[in-house]
């Protein structure tokens, strides 16, 4: 089952559906794989520390750090996908991210879920 059969995706070349919900309307369980994660962590580039350091004390966005977090989470999710597409699954239920500080020198993200196997109802 490709990802048109879902009528959407997650991006160009995606075959896994990947959803927070515990289920997909129109679609059955038809094998649960188990856990799957995706993890990286990032270290803080020096002028963007300085910069956020600045910026905070007068306000506004983080620019420079919300691009690595983004840039992060999505290296996650990516490696979340290639995880449950090598099990065999074509979705992933109940998809979360966990963020925590990496011993003071970086930020952790780890993107996990539940791989299964789905198909139309």
């Amino acid at each position: 089952m490709g990802i048109e059969d879902y009528g959407g995706g997650q991006g160009p070349q995606s075959d896994v559906l990947v959803v927070t919900t515990n289920d997909v309307p129109g679609f059955q369980v038809q094998e649960v794989i188990g856990e799957v994660f995706g993890l990286t962590v990032r270290s803080r580039h020096l002028g963007s520390q300085i910069g956020a350091g600045l910026k905070s004390m007068v306000g506004g966005e983080l620019k420079g750090l919300t691009k690595t977090l983004v840039e992060t989470r999505n290296q996650a999710m990516q490696r979340l996908v290639e995880q449950a597409r090598s099990r065999g699954a074509n979705a992933v239920l109940m998809f979360r991210f966990d963020v925590t500080e990496a011993a003071d020198v970086g930020t952790e993200v780890c993107a996990y879920g539940t791989a299964v196997v789905i198909a139309r109802v």
